[in-house]
């Protein structure tokens, strides 16, 4: 008889771990071997503890987030596959995600693959990201009909930057960055640049790296 897949999870939000504890479990073929509340701790468990598998949320209220514990997980121990989970639509931590080499990813809210065809196909060797962009609603809008550039320019406004800063930090004039940004009131309805961010910021629709690397009360 094989032997089952040696799962870990970790996940700050009691529901959505209990909720992947749950499907290890049901499955036949998998086995828990720990449920934890920080990225950190998914760190230190692999570092003592053999696995095959670990989900992964990226965003945590303590400690690292878990982007930077799957590149050290990877760096120790390659041979864990990974699946990074999240709630919220920031698409670029996909990206970010395959240059670590982490295998699968997975939007909690808005993906189409179950969690266990994603297990199932991340064991049997498969590389499993979204094939669309979430299309979460944005005022009179979807977050898909934003472009890459007024994506960038949003996340960056939730981390409460002036137009001054995120023209600097995306190497564009400053000009470039109120057209943007009116670009989007004027497609999502909003009147604000600060009624804009707060949406945003809410739903989840972008969150900056500052946001995502630092200890946080408002999960996403």
């Amino acid at each position: 008889m094989s032997r089952k897949t040696r799962v870990v999870v970790a996940d700050d939000q009691n529901i959505s771990r209990g909720f992947f504890e749950m499907y290890v479990r049901a499955a036949t073929d998998y086995e828990l071997l720990s449920g934890l509340r920080t990225a950190q701790e998914a760190v230190d468990f692999l570092r003592e503890h053999e696995a095959d598998l670990l989900i992964l949320d990226v965003m945590m209220q303590e400690g690292i987030d878990g982007l930077t514990a799957a590149k050290r997980i990877k760096a120790r121990r390659p041979e864990v596959k990974i699946i990074l989970t999240t709630s919220t639509s920031e698409t670029s931590w996909e990206e970010k995600a395959r240059e670590i080499g982490v295998e699968s990813f997975w939007y909690k809210e808005y993906d189409e693959h179950s969690i266990q065809e994603v297990m199932d196909r991340t064991i049997a060797g498969e590389s499993v990201y979204p094939g669309d962009v979430p299309k979460v609603p944005f005022g009179k809008i979807t977050r898909a009909e934003l472009t890459d550039r007024e994506l960038e320019v949003l996340r960056e406004l939730t981390a409460s930057l002036t137009s001054e800063e995120i023209a600097e930090k995306l190497c564009i004039s400053v000009n470039t960055v109120k057209r943007h940004l009116q670009n989007i009131m004027e497609k999502t309805g909003f009147e604000s640049r600060l009624e804009l961010a707060m949406n945003a910021k809410s739903l989840g629709l972008v969150v900056s790296d500052e946001d995502r690397r630092k200890p946080n009360t408002d999960k996403s």
